[in-house]
């Protein structure tokens, strides 16, 4: 799990879900495509409902994790791209639901004019560090 830390004298998360700061712990980095709202037939989950597209990213995100050793927890950074500034409370409320406040990632949020579908409201871009006695080599 990242050691999360957020030091006095800057800016801090107040909540919502990140960390100013993370120490990488030794293992092997994962980087992931930027995940959606896509079941594993490429069928849009939730068209219109920011919740449900940024579960089903979270979903996609654990399964990627997984087929490598790695959780959740072992995220160490995440890059939020969302197309209406009134969704970030709703992503931010999932986010926090899913991502410990302990194991919390270094955070970028950054509000786009569109994604890679018209129906995609959230995209969310992940890396990791999975513990090297966890890792499992892909395939």
């Amino acid at each position: 799990m990242a050691q999360g830390f957020n030091p006095p004298g800057v800016w801090g998360p107040r909540g919502r879900g990140f960390s100013m700061g993370v120490a990488q712990h030794a293992g092997r980095v994962i980087h992931l495509t930027g995940q959606v709202a896509w079941d594993e037939e490429e069928r849009i989950v939730g068209p219109g409902d920011v919740r449900v597209q940024t579960e089903q990213c979270f979903r996609n995100i654990a399964a990627i994790l997984s087929a490598v050793g790695g959780t959740l927890d072992d995220i160490v950074s995440i890059t939020t791209y969302f197309v209406d500034r009134s969704d970030l409370p709703v992503i931010q409320e999932v986010r926090n639901a899913h991502l410990r406040a302990e194991a919390a990632p270094v955070s970028t949020s950054i509000m786009v004019s569109g994604l890679g579908h018209e129906d995609f409201l959230v995209e969310l871009t992940p890396v990791a560090v999975v513990p090297q006695d966890r890792f499992r080599a892909p395939g």
